[in-house]
């Protein structure tokens, strides 16, 4: 994915708010940017990190730039931006860099389904071989590292997240195909596993739909800072055990 603007770095002054970060550009200026990212950042948000931002040059907006990557550990690089997730995931689906996506004629996002009022993702539609078959898939962002190429999901207790994992399950006992598909901007994790220490339940309820058939799927992005392009073109293990 070409991301609209070319990336600009700085360093990480404070991120508060939530949504707000004050950085340090190039040139020296001290400037307070967006941050698209309502998790906790757990180990993405130290001061003194260098960072990427994209500058939507937009004189309407009252923060024209949007915080995008981060540097962790002096080594790899992090996507913070969760917007971007479902747009790498759809962009994979489109270009059958997903394997076990492959196949659909049709994606649709933003569906309403459920019984609790929802919205999936993606719902992939229109197998030749199968027509009426659907596919729900469910993205979530990770961007956790633990070192040693280990990362986990969620950063944060999400009751909405649980939510999710109860629909798809709810779609998969009604014969459609489910799946949860861990989108990975960090690109020193190499396997994934539930951050049982931060969501016990989600930990509960990830192992519970998987093994009553809910499909559990992990891909990281490659980033080209250079042209200024994020990717998802790679298989991560997910470990449930």
């Amino acid at each position: 994915m070409q991301l609209q603007k070319k990336l600009q770095s700085g360093t990480l002054i404070k991120r508060y708010k939530r949504f707000l970060a004050d950085i340090t550009a190039e040139g020296g200026e001290s400037i307070t940017i967006h941050c698209p990212n309502t998790g906790s950042m757990k180990n993405c948000q130290q001061p003194g990190s260098r960072i990427w931002y994209s500058d939507s040059e937009n004189p309407n907006r009252k923060y024209a730039c949007t915080w995008e990557l981060v540097e962790v550990d002096n080594e790899h690089i992090v996507g913070i931006n969760t917007g971007l997730a479902n747009k790498l995931v759809h962009e994979a689906v489109e270009l059958d860099r997903i394997d076990e996506l492959k196949g659909y004629d049709s994606i649709r996002t933003e569906v309403a389904y459920g019984e609790q009022k929802s919205r999936i993702d993606l719902l992939l539609g229109g197998k030749m071989n199968d027509p009426d078959a659907l596919c729900y898939v469910e993205v979530k962002n990770v961007s956790l590292g633990l070192g040693e190429g280990l990362g986990s999901f969620p950063d944060a207790v999400t009751t909405r997240g649980q939510k999710h994992l109860q629909e798809l399950l709810h779609m998969h006992t009604l014969g459609h195909r489910a799946v949860l598909l861990f989108c990975v901007q960090h690109s020193g994790i190499q396997r994934i596993k539930p951050a049982d220490n931060i969501d016990p339940e989600y930990g509960r309820l990830l192992r519970e739909v998987a093994s009553k058939g809910v499909e559990v799927l992990a891909y990281r992005v490659h980033f080209d800072l250079q042209e200024s392009q994020v990717t998802l073109r790679e298989k991560v293990q997910v470990l449930l055990d």
